[in-house]
Order: C-alpha cells, then sequence, then structure tokens
C-alpha cells in the first residue's frame, strides 16, 4: 500500500543543538535505510518548512504506524497521512 507522509518538525526552542544534532544524525540515517529497503520510496523537503512529503509502500496500516513510530523525530513530529491507490490513468505501470 502507499501512503503519502506529511511530517512537520517541531523542535523545542530549548533544546540543546547537540541534542538535535545527534537526533537528526539518527533520523537521517534511519531514513536511508528505509529508502534503501524500499519502504521510504520518495522524500521531498517542503520548502522554507522544517517539513517533508513522502511516499511510503508498506503492507499495510500497522506496518506504517511501525515504522513512523521509530523515527527519532516522531516525539518532535506533526505528521498527516493519506492512503493512495493507483489512479487509472496513470501510465506508470510501478504505481500500486
Amino acid at each position: 500500500m502507499l501512503f503519502q507522509v506529511e511530517m512537520t518538525v517541531k523542535l523545542p526552542p530549548d533544546m540543546p543543538s547537540e541534542q538535535a544534532a545527534e537526533i537528526k544524525a539518527s533520523e537521517k540515517a534511519y531514513a536511508q535505510e528505509l529508502q534503501r529497503a524500499g519502504k521510504w520510496r520518495h522524500l521531498w523537503r517542503v520548502a522554507g518548512n522544517y517539513a517533508n512529503v513522502s511516499i511510503f509502500d508498506v503492507e499495510d496500516n500497522a506496518e506504517l504506524q511501525e515504522l513512523i513510530s521509530h523515527l527519532p523525530l516522531f516525539p518532535f513530529m506533526e505528521i498527516r497521512v493519506k492512503p493512495l491507490c493507483r489512479h487509472p490513468s496513470s501510465i506508470r505501470e510501478d504505481d500500486s
């Protein structure tokens, strides 16, 4: 199943910069691991915001919840999820 996931990060203003740097490094490593595994298919930054729009390719809602909840930045995110399905007019065969 494909899901569009919009994530907005809101780190506490008083978080020590060293702690923020550690969390961001862990986040990057985990996100890249999921991309290599084919679970996190697309990742785009939203210009001008500490936010992204992503496409996940997972078995079901439970797997998506499992992956997202393990993101190091998860406690500091506002997340919106939309399930997607293939459009009948799409010329791409790998959209499902």
